[in-house]
């Protein structure tokens, strides 16, 4: 459910933020999420026509929590100077494993794109990670949602888990944020049912993780505070603009 919508605003830290994204465009290849300059996640490259792709790195270790009364502009601070698309969305969240049971890796993308042709493998994304959300676009195209934490589940605190499932039990909606990008694409040359676009919406935890983690174990909804890059994924301006109407639409699948 699409909660708020907020103007984009310009945010970030135009010298050094904590987080960034670091890109190679004349090869196409090397998209990074950093965290204080290390790879926390490799993206999917620029090609249009390449795999989504978030796959987790030796960078990616902690989880944030800035001070200040406006959430927007605190964990705004963390991120690199540039627009962004506030967002405020309620979900509920599915926890899935790698190469289990309703992986987006090993189903939808390779229904669409095949098995990885070297490995002759599913795309393997190093993380447990959630599934919140998708929508058709249109006749050609399907929209997907991903929460991927900074950090597994694994490391996160038993007891604080078990806390925030007693209070969303009682009615309690906790607030998680993150920053999110918008990826765009579809394999070259292919046609047939299952050869589509995909537009995936993916949101890095940066605070929340024992509340997403209580969320998905006991299906209560939570909210997702979304900063939404609206230029560092491969997704055109207009693409991105058009996320809050399709996060308002129905859920469904192809």
């Amino acid at each position: 459910m699409l909660l708020n919508v907020e103007p984009v605003r310009v945010l970030g830290d135009p010298d050094e933020p904590r987080l960034s994204f670091s890109a190679d465009t004349e090869t196409n290849r090397e998209r990074l999420l950093l965290v204080d300059g290390k790879p926390a996640f490799e993206l999917t490259f620029w090609c249009g026509t390449c795999q989504i792709l978030f796959q987790r790195q030796e960078g990616s270790t902690e989880t944030f929590s800035p001070e200040g009364d406006d959430p927007v502009e605190a964990f705004g601070s963390l991120l690199p100077q540039g627009d962004y698309q506030p967002l405020s969305l309620e979900i509920r969240p599915r926890l899935v494993q790698p190469s289990g049971a309703g992986d987006y890796f090993a189903e939808e993308q390779v229904e669409t794109w095949g098995l990885d042709s070297f490995w002759g493998l599913p795309v393997y994304p190093r993380t447990p990670y959630y599934r919140t959300f998708e929508t058709p676009v249109d006749g050609e195209a399907h929209f997907y949602e991903f929460v991927v934490p900074m950090v597994p589940p694994s490391w996160n605190e038993r007891a604080q888990v078990e806390k925030y499932a007693s209070d969303l039990e009682s009615g309690d909606v906790a607030t998680a944020v993150a920053v999110s990008i918008l990826d765009v694409s579809a394999p070259a040359g292919a046609d047939g049912p299952d050869h589509y676009q995909h537009w995936a919406l993916t949101h890095f935890l940066l605070d929340g993780h024992h509340r997403m983690q209580a969320a998905a174990e006991t299906g209560h909804p939570v909210r997702l505070l979304s900063l939404l890059a609206v230029d560092s994924g491969t997704a055109s301006r207009p693409m991105v603009e058009r996320v809050p109407a399709l996060r308002a639409q129905e859920p469904g699948r192809r």
